[in-house]
């Protein structure tokens, strides 16, 4: 059962995708729409689920699940990779592969690009240890205000510069 995000409380569990690009506002729409469908008859083993979505950046998909009475089963999170699936093939995007490095620029840019070329955005000075990234290891939707997006040095990308 779809639930608005800000209504989701704060335990719930959350997925965080991000695309390799900005939607535009009809792909933005469509998926707006599909997700909505979707968390209105997301279940698990039969049972709805008190389910939400976010959309940040207008390319970080974020899906929650208020698991205080009834948990994610694996099939359950399978079936919402099915429709992220579904949007990666619609508009030629990546949003399941983990592989990727969000950074912002200013306060409203997100970059996104691969984790692979790391060392040459430090090199660069692209990625900096201040570089406010968005932090993947986020679980709960209370991570999404209080760990979500931190300094680079402070995530796992740490290695990468001069301590």
């Amino acid at each position: 059962m779809y639930i608005p995000f800000e209504e989701m409380p704060d335990e719930s569990r959350v997925w965080v995708y991000q695309a390799d690009r900005k939607l535009n506002k009809e792909e933005l729409a469509f998926v707006k729409e599909k997700l909505e469908k979707f968390c209105e008859q997301w279940n698990t083993h039969g049972s709805l689920m008190p389910t939400s979505f976010d959309i940040r950046f207008d390319q970080v998909v974020i899906l929650a699940v208020d698991e205080s009475r009834l948990g994610a089963s694996g099939c359950s999170i399978d079936s919402s990779v099915r429709v992220l699936r579904g949007f990666e093939q619609e508009f030629g995007i990546n949003l399941l592969d983990q592989g990727k490095i969000g950074m912002l620029r200013g306060e409203e840019e997100l970059v996104v690009s691969q984790a692979l070329g790391v060392k040459s955005k430090v090199a660069e000075g692209v990625l900096q240890a201040n570089t406010t990234v968005l932090n993947p290891l986020v679980r709960k939707k209370s991570d999404l205000s209080n760990n979500w997006l931190i300094p680079a040095k402070d995530s796992w990308l740490n290695k990468f510069f001069m301590n």
